[in-house]
């Protein structure tokens, strides 16, 4: 069964519990997808493009809540942090931060980066290793504090 699947079976799910809650957050997710099944032409749902949109839409969130919780609106941010987990059922797991560093050493061994300038190279690299595994902005953090060693 795929990604796609999933969310579908799980809408009807949430529907029949009369669970609120999961049931918008999945149709946010759900309309995500197929918006950009559509802006992007595609014939169908690949696991891959599920991966992408739940991503962003956590990636978003994140931020969201950041300004929330700055805002003293903690409230809200809580209501994003539960969305996160819903989301993040289709999403591969996640990296730890040891493990994410021991990613980014291998891909340091195969770009074999000089300087600041080789940013572009390692971030490509990285995306295409450890698209929706990792936060990449933990990722870019680890990057430069290895670079500017």
């Amino acid at each position: 069964m795929t990604l796609y699947e999933q969310i579908t079976e799980k809408m009807k799910e949430s529907m029949r519990a009369q669970d609120k809650e999961t049931l918008s957050t999945i149709k946010l997710l759900k309309s995500a997808i197929d918006l950009n099944k559509i802006n992007n032409k595609l014939d169908t749902v690949t696991d891959d493009l599920v991966i992408e949109v739940a991503s962003k839409q956590v990636k978003t969130h994140r931020e969201s809540i950041e300004e929330f919780r700055s805002a003293g609106r903690d409230d809200l941010a809580d209501a994003l942090a539960r969305e996160i987990e819903i989301i993040s059922e289709y999403l591969p797991t996640q990296l730890t931060k040891e493990e994410l560093e021991k990613e980014i050493n291998a891909i340091f061994d195969i770009v074999k980066p000089e300087s600041k300038k080789d940013m572009g190279k390692i971030m490509k690299e990285a995306n295409t290793r450890l698209k929706g595994r990792a936060d990449f902005k933990m990722v870019s953090e680890i990057v430069n504090s290895k670079l500017g060693a």
